[in-house]
């Protein structure tokens, strides 16, 4: 099965590799900029006719066919061909971060490398400061990504393996209806990287095997303890057989090593089911998601009245087509309202962001205009005029303040200059925050998950700053994101730090990456009262309302 993402990847690999090549710029650029538009949409493209796709920005007729293509055998003419005259250690190097084709054709054409391990050893030796274009800071960059590359190979993002993992074990316990079946390990503490699906069983070895060959799974590994096989043929899941002590098994193989030594677990002792274990233990009843051996245990941590998706009442850090979103304003909203949510916060890219068709001040006074016309047709629900603003190099906003003062809110993020010591970054956050416009802080970090490391930051500095001025914290729900790390919520709130978990969609449909951004907080314990966008919309307004002296 092919799916949007492997669509997308094989898109984009064909554009560096033509570059890579010298191909026809203007081609490479087209096929460039369609993958980059369609990594937006959420509709699968096997149900998507020509006609929508070619609806999409950059995307022409040559890449309708490219989809259709991998859609239907995996690959495209095109991109085979360059392939077969590409070394696939080049391959490799081209989705290092940081390296685009014209950098990677140097380090091919002028040193004769052709894998990431012989980069990684030039960069060790500093060969790559002899080219043109290369120096010792670039190349301790190339290092760190390939490091990081490496610690990464083998785990995929729980919001892309979820669906996949879902249908499996709704299949399997279809098969062995009077069996136990259960997720168990990172999948079930809702781990935001999966190496391994892995399920418990209580049916028996033969039922199990059955299912998996009649089904043609290919199994990996097959004892009467345990069966491994793949999903889609790169999904690992471990599938372990408990006939006898189910409820231990599963117990055991739920909390991570550091949950099992912090509470002395004995594999001597009794062991009925988990609350009564806990019980026995003198401790409270603490759900799966929570036992990673962190704060768990102590005192004040929150157990109870924790985060659910159907309590949040708003969606906020939203992109419409005024920037890179790819609904209008009033289908934001329409689709918002739809989904009961009783505000909406829009949160176009502010002018600096030109990769994003960030907004001129005249056209952000249009969209406000836009704003203030919509909220007239609706009853119970209103759209708040907000922007994302870019936190300059100098930690600076990116609108006067005359602009800013007419926005209920501000969402400041950092989207360039990322390459930056502790100490920089350190300055401009700190100014950020300080600044009396700055409503919520925008993924602190800057991290993308499995691809990229996010700025260094002393979390404890950026949260006691967030606190002494007032800032809510973004919790961003994209599943690539989710930033703040989940293990700095306990913190946070602790400190008396508001959490938004946003969803920074950039089409209706983004909104419910918010379901992710719930997982997160509830593993970081984040209670109800202290999620901004579970306030309802009279609370969420007098909570602005409440900021405002301050700033106008």
């Amino acid at each position: 099965m092919v799916d949007n993402s492997t669509v997308n990847s094989l898109l984009s690999l064909y554009a560096k590799l033509a570059e890579l090549h010298g191909e026809n710029p203007f081609k490479f650029r087209a096929f460039s900029s369609a993958a980059f538009n369609l990594k937006k949409i959420h509709t699968d493209y096997k149900i998507m006719g020509d006609d929508e796709l070619l609806s999409i920005p950059g995307v022409g007729k040559s890449v309708v066919l490219g989809i259709r293509q991998i859609l239907e055998t995996g690959s495209f003419f095109e991109l085979q061909e360059l392939l077969m005259s590409t070394p696939e250690g080049v391959v490799q190097i081209l989705k290092i971060k940081g390296l685009g084709p014209k950098k990677v054709q140097l380090i091919w054409r002028e040193l004769g490398i052709e894998s990431p391990g012989e980069l990684l050893d030039a960069c060790r030796q500093n060969r790559l400061v002899a080219i043109k274009g290369f120096g010792i800071k670039t190349q301790s960059e190339i290092i760190r990504s390939i490091e990081f590359s490496m610690a990464a190979n083998g785990k995929w993002h729980f919001a892309r393996i979820e669906p996949i993992a879902q249908d499996f074990l709704t299949s399997l316990k279809q098969a062995i209806p009077n069996s136990r079946v259960e997720f168990t390990g990172d999948y079930r503490r809702t781990s935001e990287t999966i190496a391994k699906v892995e399920i418990i069983v209580d049916g028996s070895y033969s039922e199990v095997l059955k299912f998996l060959n009649e089904n043609q799974y290919n199994i990996e590994l097959d004892s009467e303890e345990e069966i491994q096989t793949t999903l889609m043929g790169q999904y690992p899941v471990s599938i372990i057989i408990e006939e006898y002590d189910f409820d231990r098994k599963w117990f055991e193989t739920t909390g991570s090593w550091e949950h099992l030594k912090e509470i002395s677990y004995d594999a001597q002792e009794p062991f009925d089911n988990e609350k009564d274990y806990y019980e026995e233990l003198g401790l409270p009843y603490i759900a799966p998601e929570l036992r990673e051996g962190l704060n768990e245990l102590k005192d004040d941590f929150p157990r109870e009245n924790r985060i659910e998706y159907w309590q949040l009442k708003g969606v906020l850090h939203n992109h419409t087509t005024y920037s890179d979103g790819l609904n209008t304003l009033k289908e934001m909203a329409d689709y918002a309202c739809s989904e009961k949510f009783e505000y909406l916060g829009i949160c176009d890219h502010s002018k600096s962001a030109g990769y994003a068709n960030g907004l001129s001040v005249e056209r952000l006074l249009n969209q406000l205009q836009e704003i203030d016309e919509l909220n007239k047709t609706y009853t119970g629900f209103k759209i708040f005029k907000g922007v994302e603003s870019d936190i300059l190099s100098d930690g600076s906003l990116d609108y006067p303040n005359e602009i800013l003062k007419e926005l209920d809110f501000v969402v400041a993020s950092i989207h360039s200059g990322l390459k930056m010591d502790e100490n920089k970054a350190h300055m401009r956050l700190i100014k950020a925050i300080e600044n009396p416009y700055t409503t919520i802080l925008g993924h602190m970090t800057g991290r993308l998950i499995l691809m990229r490391e996010g700025y260094p930051v002393n979390h404890k500095f950026i949260i006691d700053a967030c606190s002494e001025n007032g800032v809510a914290i973004e919790l961003n729900a994209h599943p690539y994101r989710l930033d703040i790390d989940w293990r700095w919520i306990y913190y946070a709130q602790n400190k008396g730090v508001m959490i938004s978990i946003n969803p920074d969609a950039h089409e209706k449909s983004g909104y419910h990456d918010m379901y992710f951004g719930v997982l997160a907080a509830r593993k970081g314990g984040l209670l109800t009262k202290n999620t901004l966008n579970a306030m309802g919309l009279e609370e969420f307004q007098a909570y602005l309302k409440k900021r405002q002296p301050l700033i106008k």
